[in-house]
């Protein structure tokens, strides 16, 4: 783990601005990359990149090992001939936000694409393209036949609902399903291949930039996906196929009744017996992605909250041993480390954190993380979340993509509250206050939403939690990141003793 002070942005790929309806990996990536080396920042942070869920959740994911197909370039797909300028005509989205109308569209240039490496690609192309089948087998062959059974299935109903044998994932199924949708299965496989190419070329430019990625696994998979599709031994599933418990988190200050997640547990007996292989995989995947990884929910680890299917509510949850620190050693051994403290892992401490939480973060080694927005609640000089009191192995941020704008935070704060920000920021603009408070934290790694260096309001805000709608939606407008927010960033994380590219 490398704790060279630094400072970086948070902003998911999807919220970049750009003309086909949502954010991609294709120039206006790059131009942010760009932006984050001439502001002085060292790190990009992204949501996780798999094909998002229900409400267009990234922490609802299809696969937990596949890329996010609507994230690909249509730019760079011209670039590179699978598409010509004309297939982009016509386009015509509104700006700022994610344009749900945009999938289909999108799909269809996706699908042209697919048509013209099928007819056009030489051997070489077919080569690299049959090589990465064969090298992320593990994952892939799964994730391709899950996707093409949904769309098969009409989209929407959960795998539960397709016919039994096949549902059950049992093998004679799967093999008559994977010959008779072998043309759709080979085009998401395909998908896949270019979102790799793509991502790629990416990190290539980010690392010519000084910039590294630090991205987001997720503890949790979604249950209409096609890992407890493909592994049901993995998870907590009753005879019928169904969760017989949930995750959750428990009543709190936030939520009276808890939040009831809906996520299948793991089954950690079945996990520890395989000597984690499926961890192991899924954590060789993150560090090929990213330089550094974010594992939400750390606390799950310890233990995760645990619902009996079928509950109204959170409420009626318990407290279940996760899988501990075996997980961790056993993924540090399999990569050759000595000590699970050499990955380049930051745990999203957050939460009810009780004391098997604190002893398996000090175990493990790995930053913890904590957000200025919770610091001045109450007059505590010794609240862990105030910047003076934060060690050098953490991340700072001001929020994080579950919290307000720092703007909209600050304008609903009491009078209280707000003596205990002013006390810190002096008459600084709210937002910009806090982003100094980050940056002048022990904390050897400082990261900002990008709408907290714009200071927007909480018209910004991508995510809230336990709302079901209307999230995960709000994107930069064209140009809003320009050369005056990379001048005044640059001198401020200098200023701040962060290194900057």
């Amino acid at each position: 783990m490398d704790t060279t002070r630094r400072s970086g942005l948070l902003l998911h790929v999807s919220s970049l601005p750009g003309p086909y309806g949502r954010g991609d990996l294709g120039p206006e990536a790059r131009r942010f990359v760009d932006f984050l080396a001439a502001a002085g920042q060292r790190v990009w942070q992204v949501l996780p990149l798999g094909p998002p869920g229900w409400g267009g959740s990234p922490y609802a994911a299809a696969s937990a090992f596949a890329g996010d197909p609507g994230l690909l370039s249509l730019d760079d797909l011209v670039a590179t001939g699978l598409l010509g300028p004309d297939d982009l005509a016509g386009a015509a989205f509104p700006p700022g936000r994610v344009s749900p109308e945009a999938d289909a569209w999108r799909r269809a240039r996706l699908e042209r694409a697919y048509e013209a490496f099928r007819r056009d690609a030489d051997a070489e192309e077919r080569a690299a393209f049959a090589a990465f089948r064969a090298r992320e087998d593990f994952w892939l062959e799964d994730a391709a036949l899950f996707a093409a059974l949904k769309e098969a299935h009409g989209g929407g109903a959960f795998w539960e609902a397709w016919p039994d044998r096949l549902a059950r994932h049992r093998p004679r199924a799967v093999r008559r399903a994977r010959e008779e949708y072998a043309p759709a299965c080979e085009r998401e496989a395909f998908w896949q291949y270019l979102f790799a190419r793509q991502w790629e070329a990416l990190r290539e430019h980010a690392r010519a930039c000084g910039v590294e990625v630090f991205g987001d696994v997720p503890i949790f998979v979604a249950r209409d996906s096609a890992d407890v599709w493909a592994r049901p031994e993995l998870f907590e599933l009753g005879p019928d196929g169904a969760p017989t418990a949930v995750a959750g988190v428990p009543p709190d200050d936030f939520s009276e009744d808890g939040q009831l997640w809906g996520n299948p547990l793991y089954d950690v007996r079945v996990h520890a017996r395989t000597a984690y292989a499926w961890w192991i995989e899924r954590f060789r995947r993150a560090f090929e992605l990213f330089d550094l990884v974010r594992v939400d929910h750390f606390r799950g680890f310890a233990a995760w909250w645990a619902v009996p299917a079928g509950a109204a509510t959170a409420r009626e949850g318990a407290w279940r041993p996760g899988h501990g620190l075996p997980l961790f050693e056993a993924v540090a051994e399999e990569l050759g480390l000595e000590h699970p403290r050499a990955l380049p892992v930051v745990a999203e401490d957050l939460g009810v954190i009780t004391e098997d939480v604190e002893e398996l973060l000090a175990a493990t080694g790995f930053p913890g993380m904590r957000i200025l927005q919770f610091a001045f609640g109450e007059d505590d000089p010794a609240h862990p979340f105030l910047p003076e009191n934060h060690p050098v192995r953490s991340v700072v941020y001001t929020g994080t993509h579950d919290n307000q704008t720092a703007a909209g935070w600050f304008a609903g704060l009491d009078p209280a509250a707000r003596a205990r920000v002013r006390a810190r920021i002096g008459d600084a603009d709210p937002a910009w206050g806090l982003v100094e408070l980050a940056l002048g934290s022990p904390a050897f790694l400082a990261v900002v939403p990008a709408q907290d260096v714009l200071g927007l309001g909480d018209e910004a805000r991508l995510n809230t939690p336990g709302r079901a709608e209307g999230n995960w939606s709000w994107r930069l407008l064209p140009g809003q990141l320009g050369a005056p927010e990379a001048e005044r960033l640059r001198a401020a994380s200098a200023a701040h003793g962060r290194r900057t590219p």
